[in-house]
């Protein structure tokens, strides 16, 4: 199973294959044909939220967004358990200070997922037991085009 960070969900499903690398790609399309692919409801909450702020710049209100790229890519919406909440309030704020990602890592954690990320969560201890980061680029603000394409070119990532 796979767990995608919000970012990497994002440029995903744009086809924004100049910051999801080659790695990336593969392991997203190999979870896609075994219908393995989730994201988190908090996920759902960030799409959202940075659109609000105007951070995020989507072609369409955030639902029909997020409904349209659910259909895309087969995303599954992973369960937010109770043992989700509670793992994640375990997690120190020093170790890992969004409470977003901390949610994130911890729904890894609990659904033995690796976690896909754009951050570098990979080397803490805190962090889910498969974490990835491999995605190039460190944007504070970017832009969603309308179009819902899909992973096709090919990238220069390491990854």
């Amino acid at each position: 199973m796979l767990l995608l960070d919000t970012h990497v969900w994002v440029w995903s499903v744009e086809g924004d294959v100049g910051r999801v690398g080659r790695r990336a790609r593969q392991l997203l399309r190999r979870a896609e044909s075994h219908e393995a692919l989730r994201v988190s409801p908090a996920t759902l909450f960030e799409v959202t939220a940075l659109h609000t702020a105007g951070r995020l710049r989507l072609a369409w209100p955030p639902e029909q967004w997020i409904g349209q790229a659910l259909e895309v890519a087969s995303v599954r919406i992973a369960a937010l358990s109770p043992a989700i909440a509670i793992d994640a309030g375990y997690i120190p704020r020093d170790a890992l200070a969004d409470p977003l990602d901390r949610l994130l890592v911890a729904t890894a954690r609990q659904l033995d997922a690796t976690f896909l990320t754009r951050s570098s969560l990979a080397g803490r201890p805190i962090a889910a037991s498969r974490s990835i980061s491999c995605t190039m680029g460190n944007p504070e603000n970017f832009s969603i085009q309308p179009s819902m394409s899909s992973l096709a070119s090919a990238s220069r990532s390491p990854c």
